[in-house]
């Protein structure tokens, strides 16, 4: 602030002795209260100038200080030194450090060391792992979001649910038990619950393993429609896929859904 003061003064001093200057060419015949009135307004625009200038300088202080504060901060954070001669930068770092070690020994103790299946509902994708390592992958088909409303006020829509499940059975040659739905979808009456209409072999595949919910993991007559969401929740498998999935899960297995 004094460098300021200081050249302002030299500004205002150097504007005054340049109208000095110029009085002292002023005609012959100049009275001199001619000169006075001359010399006082000159002071009177230098001082002006000067004010200017001032203001000017001020505003642009003004609005560049807040990027000039930050500077300053950044190169004094980069440059002071923590106790034991460690920067805080480095700090900062063997703390992030510190927190991807945990976070990937959490990962690790998440991980199942048994088989297990992941299904992804967004692709229609499956992978069958053993802790890192996969063992199969492929297509499946899972929920088709497809919303069925009965004359009853009664509502389905056939989603896929999300989340962590566990195989609860495993059964081989299942025989279908057909929902309310079932019958609903195709305009059929809806028969008593033990009605023999009400199970059907041969449409699910070889193999279903239950997550819970009446949700299955099965097999599938349209083969040429996995990789779709086409199904009422369900996650279908192709014959071989369904069949080493069934041979490695065991009841427990975890089952992951997004």
């Amino acid at each position: 602030m004094r460098e300021t003061r200081s050249t302002l003064a030299q500004f205002i001093e150097s504007v005054s002795a340049s109208f000095r200057k110029r009085a002292r060419r002023l005609p012959a015949g100049t009275g001199v209260w001619q000169q006075n009135v001359f010399f006082h307004l000159a002071g009177k625009f230098s001082i002006a100038l000067a004010c200017l200038c001032s203001f000017i300088f001020t505003a642009l202080v003004l609005v560049f200080a807040p990027a000039m504060r930050e500077g300053i901060l950044a190169i004094s954070s980069a440059s002071r030194v923590a106790p034991g001669g460690e920067s805080v930068r480095s700090r900062e770092a063997d703390g992030l450090r510190k927190r991807i070690r945990n976070l990937e020994q959490q990962y690790e103790s998440f991980t199942p060391r048994k088989p297990y299946l992941i299904v992804d509902t967004s692709n229609n994708r499956f992978q069958l792992m053993t802790g890192k390592t996969i063992i199969r992958q492929g297509t499946c088909s899972t929920g088709s979001y497809i919303h069925l409303q009965a004359g009853d006020n009664r509502q389905w829509v056939f989603k896929t649910p999300r989340g962590r499940f566990h195989v609860q059975m495993k059964e081989k040659s299942p025989v279908w038990c057909k929902p309310d739905w079932a019958f609903i979808e195709e305009g059929l009456p809806v028969p008593a619950p033990s009605a023999p209409e009400r199970f059907e072999s041969g449409v699910l595949g070889e193999y279903a393993l239950h997550i819970g919910n009446s949700y299955l993991i099965h097999g599938t007559l349209y083969k040429r429609l996995l990789g779709m969401p086409v199904t009422h929740g369900c996650v279908r498998l192709d014959d071989e896929d369904l069949e080493t999935v069934y041979m490695n899960l065991k009841l427990g297995s975890a089952v992951y859904i997004y």
